[in-house]
Formats: C-alpha cells, structure tokens, sequence
C-alpha cells in the first residue's frame, strides 16, 4: 500500500470511529522537548554526572538505587518531576481532542510514558491508563502499605552538578519511611499498582461501550514493546506513527512514518481536506 493510500484508510478510520483509542510511548515526548533515552549515549547526554559515574538508565531507573542512595536517586526523578511540571504539551494533544470531541464515547488513553503530559494537555484523568504508574506521585519504598499519593507538595531541589538532591528527602506519611515515585521501574518488585488496576478497569469498561474504536499509536518502541503489543490486541485499525520502528501487518493496521506530532497534522491536514 502506498503513502496516499495508507493516509486515505487512516483517515476513514477516524471519520468512522465512535471512540479514540490513543496508545504512548516515550516517543511522544519527543516533539514537546522531552529526552526519550534512547541507550546509554542519550541518557547520559540529558545526565553527564551519571555518565561520570558509570550509572546506565537502567541501574538508576531500579529502586534498589534508593536503598543505597537515595539523594541519587531522588537527584535523577526530582529533575525529571520538574521537567515534566514546566513542559508544555506539544500541539499533536490538542488535534487528538479535537478528534475525540466528534466521537460518540470520546478518547481514552493507554500510555507506558510517567510524565502526566496527557493530563496536562486537557485529557479527562479518568480515563488515562499510566501502565508504568506516574511521576506526579509517590509510594512508600518498602513498601509499607498498597498506597499511593500525589507528589505536589513535594519540591525538588537537585544539584545537577552532581544529579542529587539537596533538600530533605520525600517521607511515607505513613511509616515515616522514604518515599519514591510511584513507577515501575526495573528490577522492581515492590511497586504499588493499585491506582494503575483502577485505571484499567475503567478502560476495560470503555472498551466494553466502543463499537468502531479506532487506535492512534505514538512512538511506542520494540525494546520495551508493553504500548506496541497492547494495541496489537485491540483489533485491526490501528495507525502506528513512529519515526523508525512504524511497520505493521496490513490485517492489523497502517503505518505512517513520522514524528508523533507531524504523523498527526499530516492526519489532520487530510482529514480537513475531504471535511
């Protein structure tokens, strides 16, 4: 199938769905300025103290990190909290709500990124999946309970020099313990997942109303594919926009290569132009 073609199907599929199934990656962030970490060498690049310490994306994003470090740790996801609290959602969000306000039973969305982007943008928080939980809160780190709390009050102060952090440590309001974020992070088997079941159950139930469902698929990657096999098992219109890894069976779907945001004003301009 050709480019026209594969955009022409896109498009159909949008017009006649009766809800917007929208399904993330770290790719999405990309175009709103954020580091994907894609491998060592970009990690390190958005973290030189890191790289001078040998510390690779997976030995700092693990909570064994906070048990031997935790001002480390806390340096790394505190600059990462105030980045994603001071980034402006691109324009890509406000075109996917566009969409959704013409269908029958809106968006809902299924996202592996932590960073509340979605949320700031202007998409309904129930109906957001977070898969790998949330930045924008936090659980104990033994844990001590299965809860979760929202991280607002917490503000970081992080030396970025060195990527740690100079104020007081974040504290479990209910065991006085160190706090951490509440994300799956690797080698993580304390992760307290109840906020993100509570939001699958709502997806669950959306799925359950959704006749024509349409899936936009965003920068979601083949080494951590969580994003990529879920859409996969939600049916055969699935449009997967990514810059590299965007190849999928035709029984299943289009793909589009592209950026997150140029994949959707290119779908927006076409979608206009036979309006």
């Amino acid at each position: 199938m050709d480019k026209e073609a594969r955009f022409a199907l896109a498009v159909s599929w949008i017009r006649d769905a009766d809800g917007l199934l929208i399904t993330a990656g770290a790719g999405n962030g990309v175009d709103s300025g954020l580091p994907d970490f894609r491998g060592d060498a970009g990690f390190w690049q958005a973290y030189p103290p890191l790289r001078d310490a040998g510390l690779t994306f997976q030995q700092i994003a693990n909570p064994a990190g906070f048990a031997r470090h935790p001002e480390l740790s806390w340096g790394f996801y505190g600059h990462r909290l105030a980045l994603y609290r001071n980034t402006t959602p691109h324009d890509g969000y406000a075109r996917l709500l566009q969409w959704a306000a013409g269908m029958t039973h809106g968006a809902f969305v299924f996202t592996s990124n932590v960073d509340g982007q979605f949320q700031k943008a202007g998409f309904d928080p129930a109906r957001v999946v977070e898969c790998h939980g949330s930045i924008h809160a936090m659980q104990c780190l033994e844990p001590c309970c299965f809860r979760s709390w929202a991280a607002d009050d917490f503000i970081p102060d992080v030396d970025v020099s060195r990527c740690e952090l100079r104020n007081a440590l974040p504290r479990c309001p209910y065991c006085g313990g160190v706090a951490r974020p509440n994300i799956l992070m690797f080698g993580d088997w304390h992760w307290v997942s109840a906020a993100t079941e509570k939001q699958q159950a709502a997806l669950t139930q959306w799925l359950g109303q959704v006749k024509r469902p349409v899936v936009v698929e965003l920068g979601a990657g083949t080494v951590v594919p969580t994003v990529r096999l879920f859409s996969e098992r939600m049916g055969q219109r699935i449009i997967r926009i990514n810059p590299r890894d965007f190849s999928i069976p035709e029984s299943m779907g289009v793909g589009i290569q592209q950026s997150a945001l140029g994949g959707l004003q290119l779908l927006d301009a076409q979608r206009k132009l036979i309006e």
